[in-house]
């Protein structure tokens, strides 16, 4: 791990590619209107959802140590979490759906470490702190939750994706960072909304990645609990957006109940969503869930499922009745009568049992790809692993023998048999042949002068799934993601703001002396004239002091800025609201 990651036991059990996309938190990156974004967030939150959140989530924030007043830091998070056996890490944005998910099964939160600027305090398409440390990280507190979030971790990571699927997941990346950078060209983001315009027109039928992400987001991101006429919020989209969680209250937004069916519902991350899934309790998530995973190939293997990696293009697994393993990507398949019948991997292959990798077959053994028939031999109601030695034995499949099987489908294997490999019950996973030649009908699938052959054994494909059986059997670095997060520019202005920021967060703080508040505001009226929030807060800090002259200045400054900036009143009258109507519940301020 990296040294300036603080850890827990669990990060420590993380295999290197999920260890790829972590980043260090650099606490100092914060600057003070960060700090006072969150802070008006968590204010605004804990006050608005203490009425409409399921009510795990105002005990998350007590039980995960989230603070009102100052952005999270791993180690804290991390120190707090372990007592509920969940970790926190870093990371740049967002990341690929199966490392996303995968994460989860290992029970780490990941957490985007960047936080929203000024101007998206409401809503912003980019993961952020504020989304994932204040939205997810609450909810995991309930037990039930949190083992539906690791079992949708377990299943997703091994949904199988199509090939649009990534490009669909960079070009939604892309808009997200170019959407929360500063000063984005409008023509910049036009483009890269018509990209992911263009590609979700064109993604066909939905893979099964795509459908999980459908689940995930009509829950984990955007899920609504108890009944439709009375639900509670428990998504951490709802829960981290200041205006979205008010929205989703109303009439406008069509309450349905959750079902299987919401696989198929397609969302906009740059939209308010139209229509949200009501879960009746926690325990509904994970029965959807598992019914769910009974139809995917990681269940139902087969013909699909094998047609499903070809599809994809990309790295997977087929899992043999005998339990043997073979990973690669899949490049074909000959089918009889509906049944695969011969598979073909091209490039690096590596076959496992029980997901550890074979000794002698890694990919050293197999770097330009792996073939094998699947099924039974013809005329034989006995299938080669459940013959016994003395069946073997009869049909002289036995070392040091000349044979010639002839498999279903007219798939033809000739040579002299080297060894075999047993599996834990004895049967027979994989023989290897010298002098070998594999045919279909008039086509050489496999020759003598490539080697020996190596043969799997198994009657069918009893799972197909994203990813390697081992992980360590491929290096699986570098598939980080293409773009960067944009950062904040620095300019003289700036500066002098966040100073500002700085000077009233000190005061608050360390409730010292509040007689800097009027040269602090005067500079911000003469040089920032459209900043609101630091008004807001000093307007706070003047509520019970004696500079009465100096709030009422404060205030009538607010109120012009209502009338200068509309999109921006309902943010200032939500900011006094909290400051002279409400108290907010009894949460940590600072540690």
């Amino acid at each position: 791990m990296n040294p300036n990651i603080e850890t827990n036991p669990l990060l420590e059990r993380l295999p290197k590619h999920l260890q790829q996309f972590i980043k260090p938190q650099d606490y100092s990156d914060y600057t003070p209107i960060n700090q006072a974004v969150w802070r008006y967030v968590m204010r605004k939150n804990v006050d608005y959802l203490s009425k409409v959140a399921h009510h795990s989530y105002l005990q998350g924030l007590r039980k995960t140590g989230i603070e009102i007043d100052s952005i999270p830091s791993m180690y804290g998070m991390n120190r707090i979490l372990s007592k509920i056996g969940w970790a926190a890490v870093a990371v740049d944005g967002f990341i690929p759906p199966n490392a996303f998910m995968e994460f989860q099964a290992y029970n780490v939160l990941v957490i985007a470490s960047d936080i929203r600027q000024l101007e998206h305090i409401e809503y912003t398409p980019a993961p952020d702190i504020i989304h994932e440390g204040a939205g997810h990280a609450p909810i995991i507190a309930n037990p039930e939750y949190a083992e539906y979030l690791r079992r949708f971790g377990e299943i997703g990571c091994k949904a199988i994706s199509s090939h649009k699927d990534y490009q669909m997941y960079e070009a939604i990346r892309l808009l997200s960072i170019l959407k929360e950078a500063e000063d984005t060209p409008q023509e910049k983001i036009d483009e890269a909304e018509k990209a992911v315009a263009d590609l979700q027109n064109d993604m066909g039928e939905l893979s099964e990645m795509a459908q999980i992400r459908n689940l995930h987001w009509w829950t984990v991101e955007y899920g609504l609990i108890g009944t439709v006429e009375n639900p509670k919020i428990y998504g951490a989209g709802l829960l981290s957006s200041i205006g979205e969680s008010a929205h989703c209250m109303t009439n406008n937004v069509k309450k349905i109940p959750y079902d299987i069916s919401a696989a198929n519902q397609n969302f906009d991350i740059t939209q308010l969503q139209p229509q949200l899934y009501v879960t009746p309790t926690f325990s509904h998530l994970s029965l959807i869930l598992e019914e769910f995973a009974n139809k995917m190939a990681l269940r139902t293997g087969g013909l699909s499922g094998i047609k499903k990696l070809i599809q994809s293009s990309a790295l997977g697994t087929i899992e043999l009745s005998t339990g043997l393993q073979i990973s690669g990507v899949f490049t074909n398949v000959i089918e009889e009568e509906g049944k695969p019948v011969y598979i073909q991997t091209t490039g690096k292959t590596a076959l496992a049992y029980r997901e550890k990798e074979l000794v002698g077959h890694g990919t050293l053994t197999h770097p330009h790809g792996f073939g094998s028939p699947i099924g039974k031999l013809k005329g034989f109601n006995l299938a080669i692993e459940d013959m016994s030695p003395k069946d073997l034995q009869a049909y002289s499949i036995v070392e040091g023998e000349k044979i010639t099987l002839e498999f279903e489908g007219n798939i033809i294997v000739e040579g002299e048999i080297i060894t075999g490999s047993r599996n834990l019950h004895g049967e027979i996973i994989l023989i290897s042949f010298k002098n070998c030649t594999v045919t279909h009908g008039d086509t050489i699938l496999f020759q003598p002068d490539w080697g020996n052959y190596d043969m799997a054994i198994g009657k069918k494909v009893i799972s197909a799934f994203s990813g390697p059986a081992d992980v360590n059997s491929f290096d699986l670095i570098n598939i980080v993601p293409s773009t960067k997060t944009i950062k904040a520019k620095h300019t003289d202005e700036r500066d002098e703001l966040e100073h500002l920021y700085a000077t009233v967060r000190e005061i608050r703080t360390n409730k010292s002396s509040k007689t800097e508040l009027k040269v602090v505001f005067e500079k911000l009226k003469n040089n920032h004239s459209n900043d609101w929030l630091l008004s807001v807060e000093i307007a706070e800090l003047l509520k019970d002091s004696d500079e009465k002259q100096l709030l009422q200045e404060v205030l009538v400054h607010l109120d012009q800025l209502k009338v200068k900036r509309p999109e921006i009143a309902h943010l200032i009258s939500g900011g006094l609201d909290l400051i002279f109507d409400s108290s907010l519940p009894n949460l940590p301020l600072r540690h």
